[in-house]
């Protein structure tokens, strides 16, 4: 999670993940897209592969890259975990049996 959290932390990251989120890229194609040096791109791609948030596969001498939802699986239960409320599951489990409860009341005096 810490890999993970630490990749998305650069906005250039961030961006190549919305990229490849719906399409395969070349590293050369990502690289066109930013005002930074290809090398630069390139070490942010191996940072991104090396925290499981990419994948990249060879294909003739293209290398293309896509996202890996995957690699975001931990990060995304933690930081759920951490925006619910402790107790609100259980609240909203009573509250649902109570309209459940309240439905099959009216039913059987209708």
């Amino acid at each position: 999670m810490d890999q993970a959290a630490e990749a998305i932390a650069d906005p250039i990251r961030r961006a190549i993940l919305r990229m490849v989120r719906d399409e395969r890229l070349t590293a050369g194609e990502i690289a066109a897209r930013f005002p930074v040096s290809r090398p630069a791109v390139s070490r942010h791609l191996r940072v991104l592969r090396e925290s499981g948030l990419v994948t990249d596969d060879l294909s003739g001498r293209h290398r293309y890259y896509s996202l890996n939802p995957d690699g975001l699986t931990e990060l995304h239960h933690w930081l759920s975990a951490l925006m619910t409320p402790a107790g609100w599951e259980q609240r909203l489990d009573a509250l649902e049996t109570e309209v459940y409860r309240a439905r099959r009341d009216n039913r059987e005096t209708a």
